[in-house]
C-alpha cells in the first residue's frame, strides 16, 4: 500500500506540473514551430484610461448624434499591415532571428516591420457626450514572408516566434474621441506578454541565439502599462489620408518591461469613405484632358464602355503590374535606371535598370462611375500605387498599407470619350499643400490584342513639371492571362489582330516535309480538331481547351537520361475568330460559318489551317532569356502541330537593344516555335506527350541568338479522354485477368500431366515453384495490383478523376486478386505433389537418399547466381549515378503516407521481378544436376508461364517506344522507370527467358547421355560425366514406386492414394 500511495502522489505532482505548463504555453500547430503564451485578464480599467488619456480628453469635442457611429468605429477604423518603427535606444520591444533562413536562401527576403489593428468591440452602454469606450487588438511583428492581416482574432495577448517571424499581440481597452483639430483619436491601455530582455548582456536577446528550442519556452513578462494613441483624419482625401500612432511604455526605464517608443503609420482601408475633391492638383496634371502621352497614338483600341470601374477593380485585385524598363531612354545610365518618382532601395538598384522582379501594386482602389443620358460616361478614381522590390514577399505586399517614398497616393478622372484614366500622384506622406503631388499617371484598358500587344492594362508615370524632369517616364503593364479574360471583358468585345501568319507559313513549309510516314500518320492517327457535332464557336472553344498546356516538362530527353524538370504553361489566347474561352454569347454572329466550314468540299487543306495565338511560359532560370514567349501562327489539325512565330521581351537589356537589329517595339520576334501534340487515338501505343521546339533565327554572333531548345511535356490529357483513360485502364485490367487466368490454365495442365507421368514428378524443381509462389504472394500481402509491386499512383490520372474508386476498376482489382490467390494455391499444390512424391521415394529407398532428387544444390547455385547478378546490377547502377545525388524514390500510398526508397532498395525491388522472369533457371540447374531422362514439365506449362512473365515487357515495348521518366506511375501492368523495363531490358529479358525455355525443352527432349554426346567435341565435353555419388533410379522402378508404394505398407499406400485423389 505504501508503494501505491507513493505512486499516486508522484502521479498527482506530475499531472499538476503538466497542467501548469500547458496552461502557460500554447503551441500554434498551424503556423509551424511557434511559441505562444496566453493569460486571461480583466479589463475594467476605465478610470485608469481616463487618467492616462487626460490630454486627449481635454481637447475632445462633443460627439454629434450619429446612429451609425458604433458601426463606423468598428469597421472603418481598423487597418492592416501598416508600418512601424522604434526609436533608437537600448530597449527594443521584439527579437528577430533569421539565421536559419539566411543559411537556406542565397538572397534573403526584405525584412518587414508590420502592424495591424482591429476594433474588436464598441461599448454602447457606457458612452458619453465626448467619448465611446472601445476594445481593440493590435498585432505587430517582424517578418520576411508573413502578414498580420488575418491574425486579428483571439481574446488573449500572446507572443509567437519562429525563424524569420516574430509576432506580438496586445489587447487594449480605451476611449474614442473627436478633437478640435478635426481628427479622430483613440487612446487605449494595453496588456501584453512581452519577451524579456537580458539585463546584464550587451545583446538584449542573447537567449534567442542560444538555441531554437527557446522558441517554445521564451522568457515572458506580463505588462499592463502600455499606452497606444491612434490619430485618424475625420475625412479621407488625397492630402489627408494618413493614420499615425504612437505606442509607449508607462514603466520606468530601469524596468525590464520598458521599451522605446514605437511609431505607427498606415492609411485608410477599403471600408472607409473617400472624399473626392482634389481638382486643384488634378488640373495641373490632366488639363487639358486627355493628356497626350506616348500611349495615345500607338494604334491600340481602348475600352470606353460603361464597365470601366468593374474592370479596373478586377484587374487590380489579381496581382501587381509589371514595370517596363526605360528601353527608349537615350540619356545617362543613372537617369535611365531611375524608377520614376520612387526612391529605389538597394534591391531595385541592383537590377541596373531592368527592373526585373519589381512589381507595382494598385491598392485601395475607389472608383465611382456616372452615366449620362447619352452613351458617354465618366468616373472618379482614387488609389495608392505601391512599388514592391524583387526580394519582398508578394503576399505581404498585397496587404501593406504604410505610406513611404515607395508609394504614390493618386486621384483622377476617366472619361469614355478617350478611355484615358488621368490621375495626379503624390509621393509618400502628403501634406495639406500637396508639395509632393508632382507626378502624372495615365492608365488605359486595351481591347485590341496582337503579338506585340498582350496587356490588359497599360500605363505610365511622368513628371508634371517638364522643365525639371528628374526621371524618364515610367511605363507599366499587366500581361493578359487568358483564363482571366472572362473577369475583365464581360460587356465589351475584345479581339485579336493577326500579323505574323505569312511568317508562320514559312515555318510550316520548313517543318512539314512530304514523306511516306507523314501520309501514314495522317491516315491512321487523329489529333485535336474541331468537333463536327458542335456548333462552330463551341467547337473552337473545346479545341481551345485541348490545345492549352499546363504540365511539367523535361529538356532534351533524347540527350539526357535524367533531364531536369521544369513547368510550362501554354495558354491559348485566340483560335480562329474566337478570342478567349467560354464566350459563346459574344460570338453568336460567327455560328453561321459552321455549315460553310464543315460542308464545303472545295476547301483545301491549307484553308483548313486555324489561326492561333498563344503565350508560352517556362518557369526555370535556365530559360530566363525566353521565360515568356508571345506566339502567333497556324495550327494543322491533320498532324496535330502548331507552326508559330515567337516574340520575347528584350527591353530589360538596353545594351543589347542597340547591338541587335530587327527588333519590334523592344521585342525579338525572330523565333520559330513548333508544338507537336500527341494523337487522340492510339494512346496505348504512342507516348501521350507534347513536344515543343524553340529556335532562334538570328546568326550565332548576334547577342540575342540562343541554341535550339526542345521540351517534352508530362503526359497530357484531352477534354474527352477520360473515357479513353477508363478504356485503357480497363484494357490493362483485362490483360491482367487474361494473363493470370492463362497461368492458372497452365498449372492445371501440369497437374493433369502428373496423373499420366507420375515418374517425372520428383524432378520438378521446388526452388522454381518457390520463386513462383513468392511472386504470387507479394501482391496478396502488399495489395499491389500488377504482377509485381509498384509504387502508389501519383500520375495525372488518379488525382484528376479518382479512378481508383471507380466500381469497374474495383471489380477488376478484386478479380485479379482472386485469380492471384488461385494461382498461389495451385502453385502450393504443385509444390505439395513434388514434395510428397520425393518423400514416398525416400520411404521406398531409405538407405539410398542420394538417389532421390534434392534441391539443396539447386538452391545454393540459384542463390549464388542471383546474388552475383544483383551485385553486378548495383555496381552498374552506382557507376551510372556517381555524378548524381543519391537516388530516392518517394511516392504517396493509399494511406496518405510518403515512404522513401533509396537506390539499393529500388534495385532490389526491380531485381525481385527479374528473378520471377527467370523462374526456369532453377529447373535448368536441377536438370543438369539430376541428369534427367524424363519430361518433368509439360510444354504448355513452362512455355505458357514464360509467355505470361514476358507479356508486360512486350506490352511496354509496344506501348511506349520512347519511355518517358514521368510515365511510370500510370502503368498498371509495368513500371518503366525500373531499369528492367528500359528499352534494353524489354529486349534482353525476353530473349534470356526464351533461351531458358529453349534449354528446358532441349533437356527434356534428349536425355543427359545423348545431350552429353552432342556437346562433346573431340576430347572435350561441355557436360560433366555422371557422378558416382548420384545414381538415378531407373525410370521404370521409379514409376512403380510412385504408383504402388513399397515394403507392403498398405496403410501407407492408402494414405497417399487418398492424397492423389
Amino acid at each position: 500500500m505504501k508503494g501505491v500511495a507513493v505512486a499516486v502522489l508522484v502521479w498527482i505532482v506530475c499531472g499538476s506540473l503538466l497542467i501548469s505548463v500547458t496552461g502557460s504555453l500554447f503551441l500554434d500547430v498551424d503556423s509551424g514551430p511557434t511559441s505562444e503564451s496566453t493569460v486571461k485578464y480583466s479589463y475594467d480599467r476605465i478610470d485608469e484610461v481616463k487618467k492616462q488619456c487626460a490630454v486627449v480628453l481635454s481637447s475632445a469635442t462633443e460627439l454629434k448624434p450619429d446612429d451609425n457611429r458604433l458601426y463606423s468605429i468598428k469597421e472603418k477604423l481598423s487597418f492592416v499591415d501598416g508600418d512601424w518603427r522604434q526609436d533608437l535606444g537600448n530597449s527594443p520591444i521584439l527579437p528577430f532571428d533569421d539565421r536559419e533562413t539566411a543559411k537556406n536562401l542565397p538572397n534573403l527576403r526584405t525584412t518587414l516591420k508590420l502592424v495591424s489593428f482591429s476594433v474588436t468591440d464598441v461599448d454602447s452602454s457606457h458612452r458619453s457626450k465626448k467619448l465611446v469606450i472601445v476594445d481593440g487588438l493590435l498585432s505587430m511583428g517582424i517578418t520576411h514572408y508573413g502578414s498580420f492581416a488575418k491574425r486579428l482574432y483571439g481574446s488573449d495577448p500572446h507572443f509567437q516566434m519562429w525563424p524569420s517571424h516574430t509576432e506580438l499581440s496586445i489587447l487594449f481597452r480605451g476611449i474614442y474621441t473627436e478633437t478640435k483639430k478635426n481628427e479622430r483619436v483613440m487612446c487605449l491601455l494595453g496588456t501584453a506578454m512581452l519577451p524579456s530582455r537580458e539585463s546584464d548582456s550587451g545583446d538584449p536577446w542573447e537567449w534567442v541565439k542560444v538555441s531554437h528550442t527557446n522558441y517554445n519556452q521564451p522568457p515572458l513578462l506580463e505588462d499592463d502599462q502600455i499606452l497606444l494613441l491612434l490619430h485618424y483624419p475625420m475625412t479621407f482625401t488625397l492630402t489627408n489620408r494618413v493614420i499615425k500612432g504612437e505606442m509607449r511604455s508607462l514603466n520606468p526605464k530601469s524596468n525590464l518591461k520598458y521599451f522605446d517608443e514605437v511609431h505607427i503609420l498606415s492609411q485608410l482601408g477599403n471600408a472607409a469613405h473617400y472624399q473626392f475633391g482634389s481638382e486643384i492638383f488634378l488640373s495641373k496634371a490632366c488639363d487639358p484632358y486627355p493628356y497626350q502621352d506616348s500611349l495615345m497614338n500607338v494604334g491600340i483600341e481602348i475600352y470606353k464602355g460603361p464597365g470601366f470601374c468593374d474592370i479596373l477593380q478586377e484587374a487590380t485585385q489579381l496581382g501587381g503590374f509589371t514595370v517596363v524598363p526605360n528601353w527608349r531612354c537615350n540619356s545617362t545610365d543613372e537617369f535611365c535606371s531611375k524608377l520614376g518618382p520612387f526612391v529605389s532601395d538597394k534591391e531595385i538598384k541592383a537590377t541596373d535598370g531592368s527592373f526585373q522582379g519589381v512589381k507595382l501594386y494598385m491598392q485601395n482602389v475607389k472608383c465611382e462611375q456616372k452615366h449620362a443620358h447619352t452613351n458617354s460616361s465618366s468616373a472618379k478614381v482614387a488609389a495608392v500605387l505601391r512599388v514592391v522590390s524583387p526580394l519582398e514577399s508578394q503576399y505581404s505586399a498585397e496587404w501593406r498599407s504604410g505610406l513611404s517614398n515607395m508609394t504614390l497616393a493618386a486621384e483622377g478622372m476617366w472619361k469614355s470619350s478617350s478611355g484615358q484614366l488621368c490621375m495626379v500622384g503624390c509621393l509618400g506622406i502628403v501634406d495639406a499643400e500637396g508639395s509632393t503631388c508632382d507626378s502624372r499617371i495615365c492608365l488605359y484598358i486595351p481591347i485590341s490584342f496582337s503579338i506585340k500587344q498582350r496587356s490588359v492594362i497599360v500605363g505610365s508615370i511622368s513628371s508634371i513639371d517638364k522643365s525639371k524632369e528628374s526621371y524618364f517616364p515610367l511605363s507599366f503593364e499587366k500581361l493578359v492571362v487568358p483564363m482571366e479574360l472572362w473577369n475583365y471583358f464581360r460587356t465589351s468585345h475584345p479581339y485579336y489582330s493577326y500579323s505574323k501568319l505569312d511568317s508562320a507559313g514559312i515555318v510550316l513549309e520548313k517543318n512539314k516535309p512530304f514523306t511516306f510516314g507523314m501520309v501514314i500518320k495522317k491516315s491512321l492517327l487523329r489529333f485535336p480538331k474541331l468537333e463536327d457535332t458542335e456548333d462552330y464557336i463551341s467547337s473552337l472553344s473545346f479545341l481551345w481547351e485541348d490545345l492549352t498546356l499546363h504540365s511539367s516538362a523535361i529538356l532534351d530527353p533524347s540527350f539526357n537520361s535524367h533531364p531536369q524538370r521544369t513547368v510550362i504553361q501554354m495558354e491559348i489566347l485566340s483560335l480562329g475568330p474566337l478570342f478567349g474561352h467560354y464566350w459563346y454569347w459574344k460570338n453568336l454572329s460567327l455560328t453561321g460559318n459552321e455549315s460553310s466550314f464543315h460542308n464545303k468540299a472545295e476547301y483545301t487543306e491549307k484553308q483548313l489551317l486555324l489561326n492561333v495565338s498563344a503565350q508560352l511560359t517556362v518557369s526555370r532560370e535556365a530559360f530566363s532569356n525566353f521565360s515568356v514567349l508571345f506566339l502567333e501562327g497556324l495550327y494543322d489539325p491533320h498532324v496535330g502541330k502548331m507552326y508559330l512565330v515567337g516574340c520575347r521581351n528584350v527591353r530589360a537589356s538596353p545594351n543589347i537593344l542597340f547591338e541587335s537589329m530587327g527588333l519590334e517595339a523592344g521585342l525579338d520576334c525572330l523565333i520559330e516555335v513548333v508544338v507537336s501534340y500527341p494523337p487522340t487515338t492510339a494512346r496505348w501505343f504512342v507516348n501521350p506527350t507534347a513536344r515543343i521546339s524553340i529556335a532562334s533565327q538570328r546568326t550565332e554572333d548576334d547577342p540575342l541568338h540562343f541554341s535550339m531548345i526542345k521540351l517534352q511535356t508530362h503526359p497530357i490529357l484531352y477534354r474527352k479522354q477520360r473515357e479513353d483513360i477508363l478504356s485503357r485502364r480497363g484494357v490493362e485490367g483485362i490483360l491482367r485477368i487474361f494473363t493470370v487466368s492463362f497461368a492458372i490454365a497452365c498449372m492445371f495442365s501440369q497437374l493433369f500431366y502428373f496423373k499420366h507421368n507420375a515418374g517425372s514428378i520428383p524432378f520438378m524443381s521446388l526452388v522454381m515453384l518457390g520463386v513462383q509462389a513468392l511472386g504470387y504472394s507479394i501482391p496478396l500481402i502488399t495489395g499491389a495490383e500488377a504482377v509485381f509491386k509498384r509504387a502508389g499512383s501519383e500520375s495525372y490520372e488518379t488525382p484528376a478523376y479518382n479512378l481508383e474508386k471507380n466500381e469497374w476498376f474495383q471489380v477488376i482489382g478484386y478479380t485479379v486478386k482472386l485469380l492471384v490467390m488461385v494461382s498461389f494455391l495451385l502453385t502450393l499444390r504443385l509444390f505439395q505433389r513434388v514434395w510428397k512424391s520425393r518423400i514416398r521415394l525416400l520411404t521406398g529407398t531409405p538407405l539410398e537418399p542420394h538417389r532421390i532428387p534434392s534441391d539443396k544444390w539447386v538452391l545454393v547455385t540459384t542463390l549464388i547466381t542471383h546474388v552475383t547478378g544483383y551485385t553486378i546490377v548495383l555496381i552498374i547502377h552506382a557507376a551510372k549515378t556517381s555524378q548524381r545525388p543519391v537516388r530516392v524514390v518517394k511516392f504517396m500510398n493509399s494511406t496518405g503516407n510518403s515512404p522513401m526508397l533509396h537506390g539499393w532498395e529500388t534495385e532490389l525491388e526491380e531485381y525481385a521481378g527479374l528473378v520471377q522472369d527467370f523462374f526456369l533457371l532453377p529447373q535448368v540447374i536441377g536438370n543438369f544436376i539430376w541428369q534427367i531422362n524424363c519430361q518433368p514439365l509439360r510444354k504448355l506449362y513452362f512455355i505458357g508461364i514464360t509467355v505470361v512473365r514476358l507479356l508486360p515487357h512486350v506490352y511496354d515495348y509496344m506501348r511506349a517506344p520512347v519511355p518517358n521518366p514521368y510515365l511510370s506511375q500510370e502503368y498498371k501492368f509495368v513500371n518503366p522507370t525500373l531499369d528492367f523495363y528500359s528499352g534494353f531490358g524489354d529486349i534482353s529479358i525476353p530473349v534470356t527467358a526464351a533461351l531458358l525455355a529453349a534449354v528446358v525443352y532441349i533437356q527434356q527432349k534428349w536425355d543427359y547421355e545423348k545431350l552429353s554426346q552432342i556437346l562433346t567435341f573431340g576430347q572435350y565435353t561441355l557436360l560433366p560425366l555422371g557422378s558416382r555419388l548420384y545414381e538415378r533410379l531407373p525410370l521404370q522402378s521409379l514409376e512403380a514406386e510412385l504408383a504402388s508404394g513399397v515394403n507392403g505398407n498398405a496403410a501407407h499406400d492408402k494414405e497417399y492414394d487418398d492424397d492423389e485423389e
